[in-house]
């Protein structure tokens, strides 16, 4: 009896079913992306509306708004400025000016960011003048002309960081002179070095940074995932308009 012949293994196989789980891992992948999947959430503490100690942020929209979102910032950070620039005027327009929600902002100057403080002290000082959010946008649009750059000195990248903050102070309409002095004088670094403090002793870890409600979320924030976590936050009413936790 003649035995049929072998069938021959086809060396294309092994390839074809790499090629096939390759292209599973990445369908998975973007099924994940697509879900929003991003750092997880961590429980904390609600930060009460008046800190303990000398902690002060700058609070944009109605301080008795039910939810607060507070954001650990430095301004020298461009994950901070891709917020700022890309989605905080959504949040603003559509949360904060609408009465859901009000956002305080607390200054987390990092060490390796030379000119933060600096640009913390001329935001602090424009804040006198009633500008705090004026000269917040034009720090963190311009975040690229003032950064500290590889291989500059200290004097050199704060004489810069300097002339570009003082046009800034004159093109939001600040008495230029008291703004100057307030500046040099470093009147508000007891505020800044409070507010860093706080986000220490909160675990901040990273910038930026918000807690919203008990939920604590390192990150540049999609408006998306900042709207869910404030949605996650605010209490339901029953008609008795008496709140009711979710």
């Amino acid at each position: 009896m003649v035995k049929p012949p072998a069938k021959s293994r086809d060396p294309k196989k092994p390839f074809y079913v790499i090629l096939g789980v390759v292209a599973v891992v990445g369908i998975a992948l973007i099924a994940m992306q697509a879900r929003g999947s991003g750092p997880t959430p961590r429980i904390v503490a609600e930060l009460p509306p008046g800190d303990a100690g000398k902690a002060q942020p700058y609070v944009y929209g109605r301080p008795d708004a039910p939810v607060t979102i507070s954001e650990f910032a430095d301004f020298e950070c461009p994950a901070c400025a891709q917020f700022a620039t890309l989605t905080e005027p959504d949040v603003r327009k559509r949360l904060a000016d609408a009465g859901q929600v009000s956002i305080r902002f607390y200054d987390f100057p990092l060490d390796q960011h030379r000119n933060s403080v600096l640009a913390s002290l001329s935001a602090a000082c424009a804040a006198d003048q009633n500008k705090f959010w004026e000269m917040h946008d034009r720090i963190f649009a311009g975040q690229d002309a003032w950064a500290t750059r590889s291989g500059e000195s200290d004097g050199s990248a704060n004489r810069r960081a300097s002339r570009l903050f003082a046009e800034y102070a004159k093109a939001i309409g600040l008495d230029e002179a008291a703004w100057s002095t307030c500046v040099e004088e470093q009147r508000h670094l007891e505020r800044i070095r409070a507010n860093r403090q706080l986000g220490i002793q909160r675990q901040v870890r990273s910038t930026p940074t918000f807690i919203v409600g008990n939920q604590m979320v390192p990150g540049a924030l999609s408006y998306d995932a900042l709207k869910r976590l404030v949605d996650q936050a605010t209490p339901r009413r029953d008609t008795s308009g008496g709140a009711v936790p979710r």
